[in-house]
């Protein structure tokens, strides 16, 4: 097997252990009533699964964004977030390869929300599930959905294999987790996105761009 795989799953292990005790840890301060979770569906209505499931998902990507981009620091990278990017190109093993302090930050997320949003079991799962799919989605290493998705409200909107591959070999774009909001707000999508037709031909000459945020 491939050593960069082994690596990649070594940190996955690492990653699910520290989402695991997290995961302990929220229904332990459910059960104390410290949370803001709830189990009865019609608490404050149907409409609010949908509502605070879209509400999860764009607290996490703001989170993401930002602890993503502070990972790339050169004072920070080598011990918060390299194992991530030790394998270079992404793979669908890559997708929870996260170093130790990295899984720690990422799982914190789902413990402070469930304090700060009343959320039901059920979307507080789904967010789970979404997220690891999605990770997996963006880590393919190649596009599922066609070239021209990206000029359309998917492509320029949500993050797909291809937004993060590149992201994988230039480190100084691309930050986000499901939206591409925050990186064109902050002028970390690359420009040539849309259109980029030479994206393959980097791939082709295995030139990775081991940068770090400015």
């Amino acid at each position: 097997m491939n050593s960069s795989i082994i690596n990649d799953i070594q940190l996955s292990v690492i990653s699910a252990v520290i989402f695991g005790i997290s995961g302990a840890f929220i229904i332990s301060e459910y059960i104390l009533g410290k949370t803001l979770l709830y189990t009865n569906l019609y608490e404050y209505g149907l409409w609010y699964l949908v509502a605070s499931f879209v509400l999860v998902l764009i607290l996490q990507d703001t989170y993401f964004y930002f602890v993503h981009r502070m990972f790339h620091h050169p004072l920070i990278f080598k011990w918060m977030h390299d194992g991530h990017h030790r394998s270079g190109e992404p793979t669908p093993w890559s997708s929870s390869a996260f170093d130790l302090p990295e899984a720690i930050v990422q799982a914190l997320f789902f413990v402070g929300v469930s304090y700060i949003v009343p959320l039901h079991f059920v979307t507080l799962v789904a967010a789970l599930i979404t997220m690891t799919v999605w990770a997996v989605f963006t880590h393919l290493g190649f596009e599922v959905l066609p070239t021209s998705s990206r000029s359309d409200w998917i492509g320029k909107w949500l993050i797909g294999s291809k937004h993060h591959s590149i992201h994988h070999r230039k480190y100084k774009v691309h930050y986000g987790l499901y939206f591409t909001f925050w990186d064109k707000l902050l002028g970390t999508e690359d420009p040539n996105y849309v259109n980029k037709t030479d994206q393959e031909g980097e791939r082709g000459t295995g030139k990775v761009e081991r940068d770090t945020v400015p």
